[in-house]
């Protein structure tokens, strides 16, 4: 009878006022803007869960202030007060509420979305109950098995040690539910379903009947192995006549050389296989040569690579190997390192042979990343061991936040430049661009290595920050970036989350906004770092109207 009883406590006892007050607190702030617009359904998740960490915040205030006997209202007026604050809980609610669509909407008119219709608010207040009540009865059910495991032992214990070792006891047993049930089994249900993709056979891609194509017959790379992005990036690459004809010059097919995880068993094997597979297309014999690291997925952006091959009219050569099927900002989370062996691996086999080669015939060598690919590229290589022989640049578009030269760069930069658009020391080595080309710097010129990054001021990949549960992050002052709202306001705790969704949906927004990059944008990287011979303002001016149109069209 009394384990009934103290389990129907546990459930349905009465929230706290306190609680519900800071709560509502931290739900109102989680529908201010943040970088990029945010799904209903996120939404009233994340503002769900929030709601849920305040509460826990004002009960354990309440509790403090109670243990250390501090003055509280009368017995008898608990009841206006607490009605008191019941009505204020469901104004300021329902007030913040209604202006959450403006905010949301004063991000989306910056990236030129649609703006929502009026029956959001709804929505998202019912969503963010449910997920508030399942997060509370979760809670109680850890202090239902906190107060058992506590009894059980204050039998044989001294009862703060019971206390303690019930507390312990219990975190163990709902971590292990947490992480070796619902996580691990998320994590596998995700990978099994993101190599189920790859593995499947494209309709619509044939495989090369071209004897020097990757992926061919006479490939060293077996076609199915390469995986669905490894068959896109071969199979789609621009044809020399495309080329000439858009351009009105001459062009020649560009080479890519793609290895999926199924063409060999580890890294090194494949960064080898990769490496002979180079030699035997002539990846050596063109101009420029790009050691490519592609996403979490093996995703190889097909903007950045078209856009290189018809600046250098397709003397190109470019070689990736994959090493996850997880998006990237999962892999960020579970398998970070991987990326990095891979293109070690790659840069390592590909640096060895090109050094061998005569300085005056070998291509220009360079690399290049996107997202955990920029992270993954940019270890590729301790540049202060190839200083005899580096490569001439690399371009890396939305570097995540975990990139330590990235942040190092970024932290150093000149005080009157801003940390979405640094400038660094004399901009010799390193520089940044954006949706409008600032690379183009006054006193300011190339040393024999360039490293261009490609970033987005609404990039949440690129500028979450773990410090800003508690800090305001430097990005925050103004000025901010042209697409980012200046209605965002930072909220210790409540801004980390926010952002911690956004970087779920950073690529769910138009081309040249948060980490989405558009075409047009990386002919400004490539132009810079690259310097295509003979490329004259007229011809840049026609190759970009080709890939905004081919943007436009890609977002209607």
């Amino acid at each position: 009878m009394t384990t009934r009883v103290s389990w129907t406590h546990a459930y349905w006892k009465p929230f706290s006022i306190v609680g519900l007050l800071v709560g509502t607190l931290f739900f109102s702030a989680s529908l201010s803007p943040s970088l990029v617009p945010r799904a209903v359904v996120l939404q009233g998740a994340l503002s769900g869960l929030t709601l849920a960490i305040g509460y826990c915040f004002g009960v354990f205030g309440h509790w403090l202030w109670s243990y250390l006997e501090l003055p509280s209202p009368e017995r008898r007026h608990a009841r206006i007060v607490r009605n008191i604050a019941v009505v204020i809980c469901l104004l300021v609610a329902g007030n913040f509420l209604l202006q959450a669509m403006v905010w949301q909407n004063s991000i989306r008119e910056l990236m030129e979305m649609e703006p929502l219709d009026g029956r959001q608010p709804f929505t998202v207040g019912s969503l963010a109950l449910v997920v508030f009540l399942v997060l509370i009865i979760f809670g109680r059910a850890f202090q239902f098995v906190f107060r058992f495991l506590s009894r059980r032992l204050a039998s044989r214990v001294p009862r703060r040690i019971a206390n303690a070792l019930a507390l312990i006891l219990g975190a163990l047993i709902f971590w292990s539910a947490i992480d070796g049930v619902l996580f691990r089994q998320a994590l596998r249900i995700a990978d099994s379903s993101y190599e189920a993709f790859d593995s499947l056979a494209d309709v619509d891609l044939e495989q090369p009947r071209e004897n020097w194509k990757t992926g061919s017959d006479a490939s060293l790379i077996d076609w199915m192995s390469m995986g669905t992005r490894g068959r896109e990036f071969v199979a789609l690459a621009p044809a020399r006549q495309d080329i000439a004809s858009e351009l009105g010059q001459e062009a020649i097919d560009p080479l890519r050389v793609y290895v999926g995880l199924r063409s060999a068993d580890d890294a090194k094997a494949r960064a080898r296989l990769a490496l002979q597979e180079m030699l035997r297309v002539g990846a050596f014999d063109r101009s420029v040569l790009v050691v490519a690291t592609p996403t979490g997925t093996g995703w190889m952006d097909p903007m950045a690579f078209d856009t290189l091959d018809y600046l250098h009219r397709g003397d190109v050569a470019t070689v990736a190997i994959q090493y996850s099927y997880l998006a990237s900002w999962l892999s960020l989370l579970v398998e970070p390192g991987y990326g990095a062996e891979a293109s070690r691996e790659l840069f390592t086999v590909v640096h060895e042979h090109w050094s061998t080669l005569p300085r005056e015939s070998r291509p220009r060598l360079y690399l290049f990343g996107l997202s955990l690919g920029a992270l993954s590229s940019e270890r590729s290589a301790q540049f202060y061991d190839l200083l005899a022989d580096p490569p001439q640049g690399a371009l890396w578009a939305g570097p995540p936040f975990a990139s330590k030269f990235w942040r190092h760069v970024t932290s150093d930069r000149k005080p009157e430049s801003p940390p979405w658009l640094p400038i660094f020391g004399d901009s010799s080595i390193v520089r940044f661009t954006s949706q409008s080309n600032a690379l183009s710097l006054p006193d300011a010129r190339w040393g024999p290595l360039r490293i261009v990054y490609l970033q987005y001021a609404s990039d949440p990949i690129t500028f979450f920050e773990p410090s800003m549960f508690f800090q305001r992050p430097a990005w925050f002052a103004m000025p901010r970036g042209p697409d980012v709202s200046p209605k965002l306001r930072w909220y210790p705790i409540v801004t980390a989350l926010q952002l911690g969704v956004d970087v779920m949906l950073a690529t769910e927004v138009p081309l040249g906004y948060g980490h989405a990059y558009a075409p047009e944008h990386y002919i400004d990287g490539w132009l810079e770092v690259t310097e295509p011979p003979g490329s004259s303002a007229a011809d840049v001016a026609v190759l970009k109207s080709i890939f905004k149109e081919r943007r436009l069209e890609v977002q209607q």
